[in-house]
């Protein structure tokens, strides 16, 4: 497998898996059409503040506003949305009398988008929501229409019923989680991609990547997960570099838009140590998510190594890697970092040494560490930051 089907199609369809997707070049156009469907008279488009000041951002908003629909822009995210930004952006929708959330963007957009619409369905404190305390409110009814276009091909957020938060008080990154987070529809248009920086590009890239690969290594029996994490992982090994060398290929940035979507769906098996630290560190030094994922990677890989050997033979031949299978697909990885320019130790992230003891703390309690195929704690996690220094 090369991540490539072996007959030639064009990257165009309508999937019903988890959600509604309608995936194709142009297909924001349908934007207005989704709204009037849903009711969406008076949408509130929530974007990042990089974003808002694009050209993508006002092609979105032609694509929404029309007869009867008055779209408007809350602008207000930081890259690493806040407990305070969403705050924020329900003020706007209801200062707007929105009835209805079009989160635009890469992981900010979409989740600062999606929790805006829980809590503008839900008021009271987001925190109820966040794991691990989040069972009890999981039955409230909350929420409004959600329609997710996503700008990056990186975080699947578009078909998660979840998303990261910053809570500024640690501050630590929670994870919200509610069933009406889900958008009832995604605008899955390779298009709004090709202007993404390089740097960007790699980041989201091995965002992607490292979903996958995390939710095959999980040890439990999901079959769908494990088919659709290979394949994803063969796709972006195929298709990143050339999105890299060639921004405008639109066959390139379509294989990863659905390189990201696959990702996120599989990562319902479970995440790992990759993500538990990548959320520690972004929440202290503001790291892109993706990239601090991609430093990481090889280092989490081989303290998982006991417990990941069969994954891995799997992926090897999958990825028609020759050798002994881990060291192989150890290779293939660091391989990919070295080509597209990825930092090679967590100093490439800002990250000091004096540091790791804070990070490790707060890996250890995150929702993905309990995940992970060899069991880890604080001084776990601190020797893999060690080893990535």
């Amino acid at each position: 497998m090369n991540g490539t089907p072996s007959t030639a199609l064009p990257l165009r369809g309508d999937w019903l898996f988890p959600t509604e997707i309608r995936f194709g070049a142009g297909r924001v156009s349908e934007l207005r059409a989704l709204c009037d469907r849903f009711g969406m008279k008076r949408p509130l488009i929530v974007t990042d503040r990089g974003l808002a000041a694009t050209p993508l951002a006002e092609r979105v908003l032609a694509a929404a506003d029309g007869p009867g629909i008055a779209p408007r822009f809350f602008t207000g995210l930081q890259e690493n949305p806040t407990g305070g930004n969403i705050a924020e952006g329900v003020a706007a929708f209801r200062a707007w009398n929105a009835d209805g959330v079009v989160a635009l963007g890469g992981g900010s957009g979409l989740d600062g988008g999606k929790t805006i619409a829980l809590m503008a369905g839900a008021g009271g404190s987001l925190w109820r929501f966040a794991w691990p305390d989040h069972a009890a409110a999981q039955s409230e009814r909350a929420g409004v229409p959600i329609i997710a276009i996503p700008t990056t091909a990186g975080t699947g957020a578009e078909v998660e019923p979840s998303a990261i938060i910053t809570d500024e008080r640690g501050p630590t990154k929670r994870a919200v989680l509610h069933p009406a987070m889900l958008p009832k529809a995604v605008i899955a248009d390779p298009e709004l991609t090709v202007t993404l920086p390089r740097g960007l590009t790699a980041a989201t890239g091995m965002d992607a990547l490292s979903h996958n690969l995390e939710a095959l290594c999980v040890p439990s029996f999901h079959p769908m997960a494990d088919a659709i994490a290979a394949s994803g992982i063969a796709m972006i090994g195929r298709w990143l570099p050339v999105a890299l060398a060639e921004p405008q290929n639109l066959t390139a940035r379509g294989y990863m838009m659905a390189a990201a979507i696959m990702g996120a769906t599989a990562f319902g098996k479970g995440l790992g140590a990759m993500h538990a630290l990548s959320h520690a560190i972004g929440a202290l030094k503001g790291c892109h998510h993706g990239l601090t994922n991609a430093v990481l990677m090889p280092f989490v890989l081989a303290y998982n190594r006991p417990a990941i050997e069969p994954a891995m033979m799997s992926l090897a031949e999958i990825l028609r890697l020759e050798g002994e299978a881990f060291p192989a697909v150890h290779r293939w990885i660091l391989d990919l970092r070295r080509r597209i320019g990825i930092p090679e130790t967590v100093a490439g992230l800002g990250l000091a040494p004096s540091e790791f003891d804070r990070v490790a703390r707060l890996a250890a309690a995150d929702i993905c560490a309990d995940m992970n195929p060899v069991p880890v704690d604080a001084a776990s996690l601190k020797s893999i930051l060690e080893a990535a220094a």
